[in-house]
């Protein structure tokens, strides 16, 4: 029993899960109109969108590094790949190529970062603004026209009721949880984020590591933005506007650690799903939609006390049965 309490209790995500499920609970007595199929699939419309990017943030996180660039990112890759179809360019290579594009901006954080050795708040927060002008100039500060005709069902088409780009967001998930749980390069990424000195000395290229994880990272937001570019049938450079910081904010109430070394790609789904319901419920209740940030502010500060506390209850455990 005791082992299965310190199993749960040393989940990074086990406070979002249970907050998540208190709550739809709780608003399923409350209004009739929430737990419904109808109402989960407003939710899930954008959710894999968000999730992914959510995904991208946790790994950066747990390395023990932030990309604040990652909202404008959103916006370049669908931009780059709209652009391309346009020119005449085979429509999977076109998201191939606005995929790279977004890896690209990803290198270069990296790159400033760690040669520099910059605050990476610092350099993302610089590739924020010249990312958003990225996508501004290379479309002369018009919108590209979306392509007629083109094939968008393998990426954002429905089945019945849900969008195919969440079983892309349960796949690329699947992907990142095994490498982060079974795989030397996962445990390299948590032991960089604990400890880089540490990790040097163990023979960690903590620098691989961490450009790595930035790639990851921007990949993945721009892969996000051309699956809502696709969705919603259009790419405008405003794309993604704010998204960084509710990236963040649902990294950390799905249990990354703002220090590094703690996280994972299910608290990232957690996190993203919670917040995504909280703005649903909202919604629902028919409250000011302004004071959804203040919700959110509500459950980072929540988030961060009941993770610190669960993770000291699962180590006195250990400590006690050490002993």
């Amino acid at each position: 029993m005791k082992n299965t309490i310190k199993s749960l209790l040393s989940r990074p995500e086990i406070s979002a899960l249970v907050i998540t499920i208190f709550l739809i609970i709780v608003f399923s007595f409350i209004s009739d109109r929430f737990f419904n199929s109808r109402n989960f699939m407003v939710i899930l419309a954008a959710y894999p969108e968000y999730a992914l990017v959510a995904l991208g943030v946790t790994i950066l996180m747990i390395s023990g590094e932030f990309d604040l660039s990652v909202g404008s990112v959103f916006a370049v890759a669908p931009i780059v790949t709209v652009i391309l179809v346009n020119d005449g360019y085979n429509q999977y290579w076109a998201i191939i190529l606005g995929l790279i594009s977004a890896a690209a901006l990803g290198f270069v954080n990296a790159l400033v970062t760690l040669l520099f050795k910059i605050p990476s708040f610092i350099t993302t927060l610089g590739m924020l603004f010249m990312a958003r002008s990225i996508a501004i100039g290379i479309c002369g500060g018009f919108p590209p026209s979306f392509p007629k005709g083109w094939d968008t069902d393998w990426l954002v088409g429905r089945m019945d009721m849900i969008r195919m780009s969440l079983f892309w967001l349960i796949g690329i998930a699947l992907v990142l949880n095994f490498i982060l749980k079974k795989t030397n390069f996962g445990s390299w990424i948590y032991a960089t984020g604990e400890n880089k000195q540490a990790a040097n000395d163990l023979g960690i290229n903590t620098f691989a590591v961490k450009t790595t994880c930035f790639i990851i990272c921007s990949t993945l937001a721009g892969y996000a933005g051309i699956i809502q570019s696709l969705r919603i049938k259009t790419a405008i450079t405003s794309l993604g506007l704010g998204l960084e910081l509710n990236a963040i904010a649902s990294a950390v109430v799905g249990g990354a650690s703002l220090f590094g070394g703690i996280g994972s790609a299910f608290g990232a789904l957690v996190g993203t799903f919670l917040l995504a319901m909280i703005d649903n419920i909202l919604i629902l209740t028919r409250v000011d939609g302004n004071w959804f940030k203040f919700g959110l502010g509500i459950m980072i500060i929540i988030a961060v006390i009941l993770n610190t506390y669960t993770k000291n209850r699962a180590d006195n455990i250990r400590l006690k049965e050490d002993e």
